[in-house]
């Protein structure tokens, strides 16, 4: 066999070894997102199966505009730690001239290139290397693919060869790379919308903004919240429908260590016990009828979260006896499983029920009361905090006028009747009235008569204690209407109608008189 002939069968088992080379790389290519771990296995089959040996991918850095190390394949470790903070500037070195100019460059010998910069101290300057770019879809160059070929029979013949491989696997591996990058951006910019969801949840259920009112029981509220967010005991929240319970929950979690960790709901009165033990506890495939997948359940769902179980009184006796092994050894069974799930959650409890009268008739489990009443807070009605219905309703007609998108507000007549209502239904019966009456107003100002149209209940007015709000009244007010003025003036009086008479300059029968047929209803003293 003469020289050609040597030179055309070398030729031709290198074409079968990179042929093998593109395969092995597309396939390693179709395993991962990993950029980096994904380059490294393609240097890897360079060096093992093209005798490419020193692979190494710079991709560009934004951050500085050139150049950094994304992946090189050495056995020193040494050498891959200093690679993190190898960097080329465009036009530096044989890389940098790559990434200016998007030529591939191929040197016989190192050594003949006096512009050839080994900063990693890699190469033998007496072998060839071979740098080409890596260009994405639209031409333009996102890093440069280099190695250095191991002794070559003919290196005339076979460093063509060479290059349109390097070339060949820049072009599969650009695809990776963009894919990379894209993902990368995608995953900043989730993380980013996720971080400001945060800060927004974080603003609307912070203490400034957790709750309206400056009355001495609500700031005892407040400081009660305040203290217990900092820990992980067991709340019971206790208060009438309507005063705000769920609000006060999130409160706790999002002002607390678990504020990232996941916040779960749940009504217990909304679901019967059967569907509620497997809502709460998850079941397993072939539980029940429809039970077609496993499930996990609402504490699972809360693992180094919060669970807020509203409604906890309207539990029945024998579920009662389950959730209180959950929270006492904080594990679960799914439906229809044998295997412990153990979970860490922290239980915020609510209701509207009397929880001792409860336990005194057989109701409630005696031992789950106690478990639950670790943190009792106490949220009292609206009729027991008068004096914070004009911050509420300022509170709440801002967040009217924001869905509205125009400014609403109320004038005094009308905060006068607002502030004369007993609220059997507490803030969520306001919240109710105000958007009737934000709807019936066309010029965003709410009146009386708005309130009146609303369907305000008053009737009960007046039914309520005095508060600091009505007895500062002044009824020579021109504003008010004669029934305000007489109202004004029994608080005033501690509802003595001798005395509101004297300051309205009647006469008793006369504000008598008044009294029976405006149907105010007379408070006893």
């Amino acid at each position: 066999m003469n020289a050609t002939e040597t030179i055309v069968v070398s030729r031709l088992q290198l074409l079968e070894k990179q042929l093998l080379v593109l395969y092995r790389v597309s396939s390693v290519l179709n395993k991962s997102l990993d950029m980096k771990q994904t380059l490294a296995e393609v240097l890897k089959i360079l060096h093992d199966d093209a005798g490419m040996h020193h692979g190494i991918v710079t991709l560009s850095d934004p951050s500085h505009g050139g150049l950094s190390v994304g992946s090189i394949h050495v056995e020193s470790e040494e050498i891959k730690r200093s690679s993190n903070s190898v960097r080329y500037r465009p036009g530096e070195g044989i890389i940098g001239r790559i990434f200016e100019s998007g030529e591939s460059i191929v040197l016989g010998r190192i050594s003949t290139e006096p512009r050839f910069l080994d900063k990693l101290e890699l190469y033998d300057l007496e072998l060839p290397f071979i740098s080409v770019p890596i260009k994405s879809r639209g031409g333009k160059v996102i890093g440069v693919l280099a190695a250095q070929p191991a002794i070559l029979s003919d290196i005339r013949v076979m460093l063509p060869d060479c290059t349109r491989l390097m070339e060949m696997v820049a072009n599969l591996i650009v695809q990776t790379i963009s894919l990379a990058h894209t993902v990368e951006t995608e995953k900043q910019d989730i993380k980013e919308e996720r971080d400001e969801l945060r800060r927004q949840v974080r603003s609307k259920y912070g203490f400034d903004n957790m709750v309206v009112g400056h009355t001495e029981q609500m700031r005892r509220v407040f400081d009660q919240v305040r203290r217990v967010a900092k820990w992980d005991s067991t709340v019971l929240i206790r208060g009438e429908s309507g005063t705000g319970k769920e609000l006060i929950a999130s409160a706790i979690h999002y002002n607390s260590p678990y504020a990232n960790n996941p916040f779960v709901k749940l009504n217990c009165a909304a679901l019967p016990e059967t569907l509620l033990e497997s809502e709460l506890f998850g079941h397993e495939k072939g539980a029940f009828t429809g039970a077609v997948r496993q499930r996990k359940g609402r504490f699972e769902q809360a693992d180094g979260g919060t669970l807020f179980l509203d409604e906890i009184g309207e539990i029945s006796p024998l579920f009662q006896a389950k959730l209180l092994r959950v929270l006492q050894e904080g594990e679960l069974e799914r439906v229809g499983g044998t295997t412990t799930v153990r979970v860490n959650v922290r239980i915020v409890a609510a209701t509207n029920r009397n929880l001792e009268a409860e336990v005194e008739q057989g109701n409630f489990r005696e031992d789950l009361y106690y478990r639950l009443n670790v943190m009792p807070i106490k949220i009292p009605p609206l009729r027991e905090r008068i004096e914070d219905i004009p911050d509420l309703t300022e509170f709440l007609l801002a967040q009217l006028g924001k869905q509205q998108g125009r400014k609403l507000t109320v004038t005094d007549n009308a905060q006068r009747m607002l502030m004369s209502h007993h609220w059997p239904g507490n803030v969520r019966e306001l919240s109710n009235c105000l958007e009737r009456a934000a709807v019936m107003c066309e010029n965003g100002v709410i009146d009386r008569d708005v309130i009146f149209l609303s369907g305000l209940d008053i009737d009960s007015a007046v039914s309520i204690k005095p508060s600091i709000a009505q007895t500062n009244l002044d009824i020579n007010d021109p504003d008010m209407d004669e029934r305000e003025r007489v109202v004004a003036a029994l608080e005033q009086a501690g509802w003595v109608q001798a005395k509101a008479a004297r300051l309205l300059g009647m006469t008793p029968r006369q504000i008598a008189y008044r009294i029976q047929s405006m149907n105010i209803r007379v408070r006893k003293i």
